[in-house]
């Protein structure tokens, strides 16, 4: 990115302010609609010298608008009245695809042309290269230019804010499109405050069909056929008439509201030309991914195209094409598969290979000898013959040589024809004489669980089957994440591409980014050697690198401070309860197989030819949807019991629900005993995550509820009291994150102290024993209930009698967290009031005479110093002085033992 350049993405608007240039144009994209031209005469606002210039056509309802309007007194200037050639600076708004900018494409590589874009569209393949780009996820480029407005105080006319008003109007369905943003909104308010005219929005937004649209309508309606494109129901129709019809993308809007329809493509060949205009309401189908690939573009709920170089039949040809390769392709073996494949050989023993199913919870896995794939192996098989005393016998003579298996390439019906007609149990994927992976009836049954439709589909229609378990969200990430991220993860896509390995976004990440929750900390798991991943990148980027060789991780520092984890794909299981896990290296979907919940264990695929591809193996999306907190499988909370501290905290934090298998398995748990065995360190990490969070209480009192508080204390009682507590530590916390933002604050503090804040001090120090706190953090925080007691009971009663200097003395030994507590344990709003006191005028106040001073006015060295300069700061703080002047004065004054008498008449002379 150039010096002068500024790119927002979702961030507010940019500040740069444009200076004159020779020659300046305004353009938008050809077909102009409303909002393209209440863009233009909106950037006239910042570019006074620019000329307005349509690089082609305007809609038929903008035409008519010139005529009933006094919108030429902008002067637009037609494009044929210019030298294009001799433009040095070229303003886009409402578009920055150099195929949608007509002629003024022909100058984008003119050596010293400056281009700034203003635009509200997401990225596409041909946008401009541009010095100034201000581009925002909102409802129309109006709406983003009049933010501009708003927070550079440009006034508007009421004409021009008509004008920009049917931008808005246009452009969000007046405001019922699921694009639109709270800020359409107040930049609609805006520009009525402005003295938009609301009678001729109304006149020209929701105008009449001519008779000729609405025939043109009828046969969009006749001509409507469905097609089923891998599972999913799209709406295609196509007309051919003589001549250009206007407004081609309302009839579709109509031809969608009165057919109810999910997503619709429609083409229309007027002219020379084919137009594509297409509607999407499921997140599935992009439709501005395929109008690109026509050389359109748009949203991902509504496209549009103009094809010159094909026929209506060919149009229609190449669509239905295009739609097969971009709505979720079904699913391979090679999809499908878990790779690679935890395996047994023929030589091993039965109470070995026993061994091996349980430790990663499988029922069937396959024998190979020499990687050669002989036979396969059952769970049932295997305990049976423990049941007989058979353990020592090999796993070669009980293990069924009677088996198939299939190609990367097979399709549904294949797999299907093995793992259900024909009851294979596990069916192995082979591919050059090797074993790639294993495909599991639970992997079959998880895809026809996630098809669209409410019945089984028949066998041997793959059209029926719709894959969830991978989509495309580039246009949610293009919606949620700065281009500088997005450059960030493809870079990483990138790199994996050319060592060979395959590299993938996961855990809270791509949660927060589905839930639209902020969240740019990065853990990239590759498949493939992460060491060697995070060497090259840092090689490449110059970026710092930290190594963990023995789990075979790395961290990546970036040297704006952002770091991002990456690590190899890997399993974990564990051989006791509560143990820390062992750690093994395998793949993507085993990886996130070891995770907590379901919600955490989406993944985004970063290589160039799958980037963007969302990968769900275990429903975490409609688990996101039905706001669930799940756990993967039924001994999850028993291998690590610190995952019911984390479901609580999820819980509350997403406002979801604990599962109702999961609330059980919780319970079990707790009934267990397993929090107890849990380490001190990990219910410590825990406990304080949850007292992070900006209200703790409801997990706490969740924690309660399950029986979970015991672990910490079984005297924690959460009353009245405590509860009242726990709402004025909140209160006080966020008033101080408030008035010091600067100032690092750590809430768990605070809030630990409110939960031992009501036991004996045998029972605190047995907590902390508990949560293996260090010597000090547990002398620190009995000191703390202990003294801030004491000042509650004997010092702040008698506050209206307190000198301010008494305050901060009894003040100035806490830490800010202790006074925090401090604050929210007083009952009396003047004990706050007190405390905040210090926090804002005293806990900073400097005597402006130092040691040197005292030395200059012939004071001895020594401890008298320190008296003198806290005597002099308590002055200070009771007001009793206010100057360097008055602070030697007061010296003088107080002390005069210590001045001589030629020393005290220098000193009142030079005061």
């Amino acid at each position: 990115m150039s010096s002068g350049q500024t790119e927002v993405n979702g961030r507010g608007a940019g500040t740069v302010r444009p200076e004159m240039s020779a020659m300046e144009v305004i353009t938008t994209h050809i077909n102009a609609d409303f909002d393209a031209m209440g863009s233009m005469i909106a950037a006239k606002k910042l570019y006074p010298g620019a000329l307005l210039v349509f690089p082609g056509s305007q809609e038929r309802t903008l035409r008519e608008y010139f005529i009933k309007s006094t919108v030429y007194i902008y002067g637009f200037t037609r494009l044929r009245d210019i030298e294009v050639e001799e433009v040095t600076r070229l303003i886009l708004v409402d578009t920055r695809q150099a195929s949608r900018i007509g002629k003024f494409v022909d100058i984008l590589k003119k050596p010293g042309l400056e281009v700034h874009v203003y635009d509200h569209h997401p990225d596409a393949e041909d946008d401009v290269k541009a010095d100034l780009s201000i581009v925002k996820n909102v409802g129309s480029t109006v709406t983003l230019l009049t933010g501009l407005f708003m927070e550079r105080g440009i006034e508007v006319s009421s004409e021009e804010a008509t004008i920009m008003s049917l931008g808005i109007f246009e452009d969000t369905g007046s405001f019922t499109f699921s694009s639109t943003t709270p800020e359409d909104f107040e930049a609609a308010a805006f520009l009525l405050k402005s003295g938009a005219n609301l009678n001729v929005v109304s006149d020209m937004v929701s105008q009449e069909l001519s008779a000729e649209q609405i025939t043109l309508l009828n046969e969009l309606i006749q001509s409507a056929k469905k097609i089923n494109v891998n599972g999913v129901e799209v709406c295609l129709t196509s007309v051919s008439v003589d001549r250009y019809v206007g407004d081609f993308a309302v009839l579709v809007h109509k031809l969608r509201d009165i057919e109810s329809l999910d997503v619709v493509f429609a083409l229309a060949c007027m002219d020379d030309r084919v137009y594509l205009v297409a509607r999407s309401r499921l997140p599935e189908v992009n439709v501005a991914t395929v109008a690109s690939i026509f050389g359109g573009g748009g949203h991902a709920t509504a496209a549009s195209a103009s094809i010159k170089d094909l026929t209506l039949v060919q149009t229609e040809e190449k669509l239905v094409d295009v739609l097969r390769r971009h709505i979720h392709p079904y699913p391979t073996a090679e999809n499908l598969m878990t790779s690679p494949a935890i395996h047994t050989e023929p030589a091993v023993e039965i109470a070995e290979a026993h061994l091996t199913m349980v430790r990663y919870n499988i029922n069937a896995m396959p024998v190979l000898e020499n990687d050669i794939l002989v036979g396969l192996i059952t769970r049932q098989v295997l305990e049976k013959a423990l049941f007989h005393g058979l353990q020592k016998q090999t796993v070669a003579e009980f293990m069924n040589t009677d088996f198939a298996s299939v190609s990367p390439e097979a399709g549904l019906v294949e797999i299907q024809t093995f793992l259900v007609e024909l009851h294979q149990r596990i069916l192995p994927v082979v591919g050059e004489g090797k074993v790639l992976g294993v495909i599991t009836r639970r992997d079959l049954l998880d895809l026809m669980r996630s098809d669209h439709s409410e019945q089984r589909p028949p066998a041997g229609e793959y059209s029926q089957i719709h894959w969830s378990k991978r989509k495309s969200i580039r246009s949610v990430l293009s919606e949620q994440l700065p281009r500088s991220l997005i450059g960030m993860l493809k870079e990483f896509g990138q790199l994996a591409e050319n060592l060979g390995f395959r590299a993938f976004a996961v855990g809270g990440f791509v949660r927060d980014l589905l839930l639209r929750c902020p969240n740019f900390d990065l853990d990239i798991v590759v498949e493939g050697n992460a060491i060697e991943f995070a060497r090259a990148f840092s090689e490449k980027y110059k970026v710092k690198i930290k190594l963990h060789r023995k789990f075979s991780t790395a961290m990546l520092v970036f040297p704006d401070g952002q770091t991002v984890d990456v690590a190899s794909a890997r399993f974990e299981y564990y051989q006791h309860p509560a143990a820390l896990p062992i750690v093994e290296f395998s793949s993507l979907k085993m990886d996130l197989y070891r995770r907590d919940f379901t919600i955490n264990t989406l993944a985004i695929a970063l290589n160039p030819d799958e980037f963007g591809e969302l990968i769900d193996f275990f429903n975490g999306q409609r688990d996101i949807k039905d706001k669930i907190i799940r756990v993967l499988h039924n001994l999850s909370l028993i291998e690590d019991p610190t995952r019911i501290l984390r479901a609580i905290r999820f819980e509350q934090r997403f406002g979801f629900r604990l599962g109702k298998q999961t609330a059980s398995l919780i319970r079990n748990a707790v009934r267990m005993g397993l929090i107890e065995k849990l380490g001190g360190r990990r219910l410590f990490h825990e406990t304080a995550l949850i007292l992070e969070e900006d209200d703790p209480l409801p997990a706490l009192r969740r924690m309660a509820d399950f029986g979970v508080m015991a672990a910490l204390s079984a005297q924690i009682n959460f009353d009245r009291k405590m509860e009242e507590i726990f709402g004025r530590l909140r209160e006080v916390i966020s008033w101080y994150r408030l008035s010091f933002l600067d100032e690092p604050l750590e809430r768990w503090q605070v809030y630990l102290l409110g939960l031992f804040s009501n036991l004996a001090r045998e029972q605190v120090v047995k907590a902390c024993d508990r949560l293996l706190l260090s010597e000090n953090q547990r002398d620190r925080l009995l000191w703390t209930l202990e003294h801030t007691g004491r000042l509650l009971k004997s010092f702040f009663p008698d506050l209206s009698r307190r000198k301010p200097s008494e305050v901060y003395r009894v003040l100035l030994p806490f830490r800010a967290e202790e006074l925090l507590f401090l604050m929210g344990r007083a009952e009396k709003e003047a004990i706050r009031k007190a405390v905040s006191y210090f926090f804002h005028r005293y806990r900073n106040t400097r005597t402006e005479l130092k040691g040197k001073d005292l030395k200059a006015m012939g004071v001895p060295p020594g401890p008298i110093y320190r008296r003198l300069l806290d005597e002099l700061l308590d002055a200070r703080i009771d007001k009793l002085v206010q100057s360097r002047h008055e602070e030697i004065n007061y010296l003088l004054s107080t002390w005069p033992e210590l001045f001589s008498e030629a020393a005290k008449s220098e000193w009142r002379n030079f005061c």
